[in-house]
């Protein structure tokens, strides 16, 4: 089995942890997240990406090397790595400026869109800038293809690449209500094969077009940083899912992979 992780790659930097100054920062980036969880888990992947020409690109890329991911269509483009500034107070995070470098004019070519569809996964995010070749992988591929979507239940990228998602992650304010069960119901009624809400510490939710499926949490002593946490839940969900686990598993190696990533620092263990 082999997944392909089409979209964006960053840096987080830390200016401040708890009122300190830090000045602190990683490679990171919702399909780069993902793909190393996904890695570490026995899954070979791919990044398909661009990043940047300056020491903050070879950073990314020395570090992917080492996570022995498939670098083959990872592009070095020329201009800065795209990076978020970002605050850490106690439990929450606080996004200050996000700053696009050559992800702004990030371009998927033909030869990366047929070297995605030959995976049996192809998973992108909501800020990957990938939807506009998710058609054509679509009609290309055998494999599934996997969104997540985020907070942003309301964004239009929801609508516009419903046609092309078979399973889509969404992050809910909240608790399992008729809110988000109607529409996740509604989700996979319009074509996605599973609707997947997570909830914070209060736990996940899944439906397939039979039943609802929900799971709590592994609780921990101490979370060092919730940032990995989305990112990592999903690569435990897909891997579940590769392999062939029943949704209810799925959520739990996702919790399970989730409560690891959350007691360090970095997005991945």
């Amino acid at each position: 089995m082999k997944a392909a992780m089409i979209g964006d790659n960053c840096i987080d930097f830390y200016r401040k942890i708890d009122g300190e100054e830090v000045n602190r920062m990683y490679p990171t980036g919702n399909v780069v997240d993902t793909g190393v969880n996904l890695k570490k888990l026995g899954i070979d992947c791919s990044i398909i990406s661009t990043t940047g020409n300056d020491d903050n690109g070879r950073w990314m890329v020395e570090t992917l090397k080492n996570e022995n991911l498939d670098l083959s269509h990872f592009k070095v483009g020329n201009g800065a790595t795209a990076i978020t500034y970002m605050e850490l107070d106690g439990k929450e995070r606080v996004h200050g400026d996000y700053i696009e470098g050559v992800m702004r004019n990030i371009k998927f070519d033909e030869k990366d869109i047929f070297f995605a569809a030959s995976h049996d996964l192809i998973h992108t995010a909501l800020w990957g800038m990938a939807e506009d070749v998710l058609p054509e992988i679509k009609a290309l591929t055998s494999g599934v293809i996997s969104f997540d979507y985020a907070d942003r239940i309301d964004h239009p990228l929801v609508e516009s690449t419903l046609p092309y998602v078979d399973i889509g992650f969404f992050s809910y304010a909240g608790k399992r209500d008729n809110v988000i069960e109607s529409y996740l119901k509604d989700k996979v009624d319009r074509g996605m094969k599973i609707a997947v809400a997570t909830f914070g510490e209060k736990g996940s939710l899944a439906y397939d077009g039979v039943k609802f499926y929900e799971f709590g949490i592994y609780p921990v002593e101490k979370i060092e940083n919730t940032v990995g946490a989305g990112d990592s839940f999903i690569a435990g969900f897909l891997f579940g899912y590769l392999n062939k686990y029943t949704i209810k598993d799925c959520l739990d190696k996702g919790a399970k992979i989730a409560s690891e990533v959350i007691q360090v620092f970095e997005p991945w263990k």
